[in-house]
């Protein structure tokens, strides 16, 4: 068995429960705020990713810590689903949990996720103009755009959509010219 699949039977029931819980409270909306800010602090902090995936830490600790952090920034349920992923032994594959909520959540909704690699942050403009492109292209209502730079692009911008990738960097056409060049 894959270590990919393995991880999915492990997250997706949580992820289910969650959106499940969420659905059943009419606050499907502020539960993905609250996740995306939770993975935000994740991402952000790599002490408390070790605090909460190291099984040594006492889970009495990883409770106090994650109630210090989240207790007044997150609905109580959320913060409940925390502690219980804490009880469980499951809370070092909390990010994975709330990836698979998000991409849960943006199914029931019918959202596209567009991953975009830029060589500099583009403006609420700009990002606009490009979600409206990327509606067009794939006929979906909604689309997510989440954004990333890089400066190695030196121009332009990738976009990712499933498994189709949209290359319209400096780098990417660099490339083309040089594998033109090269087999000519």
């Amino acid at each position: 068995m894959s270590n990919q699949s393995m991880l999915g039977k492990i997250t997706v029931p949580y992820a289910e429960a969650l959106l499940e819980i969420a659905q059943n409270a009419n606050l499907l909306q502020e539960t993905s705020k609250s996740l995306s800010s939770i993975a935000v602090v994740l991402s952000k902090s790599k002490d408390l990713q070790l605090i909460l995936s190291n099984p040594l830490v006492n889970p009495a600790v990883k409770k106090e810590i994650l109630q210090e952090l989240f207790k007044n920034q997150v609905e109580e349920f959320i913060l409940n689903f925390l502690l219980v992923l804490v009880d469980r032994r499951r809370v070092s594959f909390l990010s994975i949990i709330i990836d698979k909520y998000l991409e849960l959540t943006y199914k029931l909704e019918a959202v596209t996720v567009a991953e975009l690699s830029s060589a500099i942050e583009l403006d609420e403009v700009q990002q606009n103009n490009l979600v409206n492109e990327l509606k067009t292209i794939t006929n979906a209502n909604n689309v997510k755009l989440i954004t990333n730079v890089n400066p190695d692009l030196i121009g332009g911008f990738i976009v990712k959509i499933g498994s189709k990738v949209i290359d319209a960097s400096l780098l990417g056409k660099l490339k083309k010219i040089s594998l033109y060049l090269y087999t000519s």
